[in-house]
């Protein structure tokens, strides 16, 4: 698989430049910038990867989750710099539900393959669903309902008051969890056994840094797409952010959180996959809200009602399977047939 991906990176990077300065047809391009990005994020995976290993299971879930949201992050700043708000909108939609659904269902499937029985911390999860309840429930519900009275100046007010308010406790978040609670709320599956990195901090380091770099270009190039490729394959841009977009701006988390419940540490596995739906909805979404107001088309936290059903349904459904700090694979398989059944709904809206 590394060597695969080694090639795809080796041919996909000097294609997607090649690609963009000769300007290629968008289709093949949308296809080959999407593979490279894939490719590129595996190296971002590993080594974050590698950095975890060192720091910790805690800190080494939030790395992934958030290297891993960079690249979606990238992609989001490049789609709002061409107006495309819904796109971005979809894309955060697609990032909370992959995550919630598939990332966690994959990883509690495959691990509950191999373990009758896998395991994590229950306090962890219990802090994170109360997060999750605020993030999704209150943050993304409100702007909705109050939207229905407002004008389009107002609307964008509230959002940009939400998104500060969001912002600072996402930091305040992380800071009760690695500062003043750190070790409070220790179990015992969180002693992990001592594993050597595959890089060493700075290789890790530079790999990320350089990897990062070739996906904010290829992500720029990949936005430029959408619109022929949308037209081409009928699809709408809410199926392309929902879909297309974030799972391949998740790449990264998806493949390091599912080696990780397969090597049953699942305390990393659920760090990545609900550590990276917090990051989405408290930290890169109100980021994009405050980005946008330097572009001419504003973006507000307003989402379509079958976006915002989905994402709470998405939530409702990993607090009551998560909650008790015990998973296994059908629950897995229950996770990954909510995500189908909206998948479908959204190709067909």
């Amino acid at each position: 698989m590394e060597r695969i991906f080694f090639l795809l990176t080796v041919i996909g990077v000097p294609l997607s430049v090649a690609g963009r300065l000769l300007h290629w047809p968008a289709t093949p391009m949308f296809v080959v910038y999407c593979v490279t990005i894939i490719a590129l994020a595996s190296y971002m995976g590993r080594a974050t990867e590698s950095l975890a290993i060192v720091a910790g299971p805690r800190i080494g879930g939030l790395l992934n989750a958030t290297f891993g949201n960079a690249v979606e992050l990238i992609i989001s700043i490049f789609a709002l710099k061409a107006g495309l708000v819904s796109v971005v909108l979809a894309s955060l939609t697609g990032s909370v539900l992959g995550n919630l659904l598939l990332v966690a269902g994959l990883s509690f499937f495959v691990g509950g393959l191999k373990y009758k029985r896998q395991s994590f911390n229950v306090y962890d999860a219990r802090h994170n669903s109360g997060l999750l309840t605020f993030a999704i429930l209150v943050a993304f519900v409100i702007p909705e309902v109050f939207s229905m009275t407002m004008n389009e100046q107002k609307t964008l007010s509230l959002s940009i008051g939400i998104s500060i308010i969001m912002i600072a406790l996402y930091l305040a978040a992380l800071y009760f969890k690695l500062v003043t609670h750190r070790g409070v709320y220790q179990h015992k599956e969180d002693a992990e056994e001592h594993e050597e990195p595959e890089w060493s901090k700075g290789k890790a380091m530079l790999i990320l840094a350089l990897a990062t770099v070739a996906v904010a270009y290829v992500s720029e190039s990949l936005v430029h797409t959408f619109e022929v490729v949308a037209h081409s394959f009928g699809w709408s841009e809410l199926f392309i952010g929902v879909i297309i977009v974030a799972i391949v701006g998740n790449a990264a988390e998806h493949a390091s959180a599912i080696i990780m419940a397969y090597k049953n540490k699942m305390n990393v596995a659920v760090e990545i996959a609900i550590g990276s739906t917090l990051q989405i909805a408290m930290f890169v979404a109100p980021v994009l809200v405050l980005v946008s107001l330097l572009f001419p088309t504003h973006m507000a936290l307003v989402f379509t009602l079958p976006e915002l059903v989905a994402m709470v349904t998405a939530v409702l459904l990993t607090i009551v399977l998560s909650n008790d700090g015990d998973t296994n694979w059908f629950e897995g398989a229950t996770l990954l047939g909510a995500y189908m059944i909206m998948g479908i709904g959204f190709y067909l809206l």
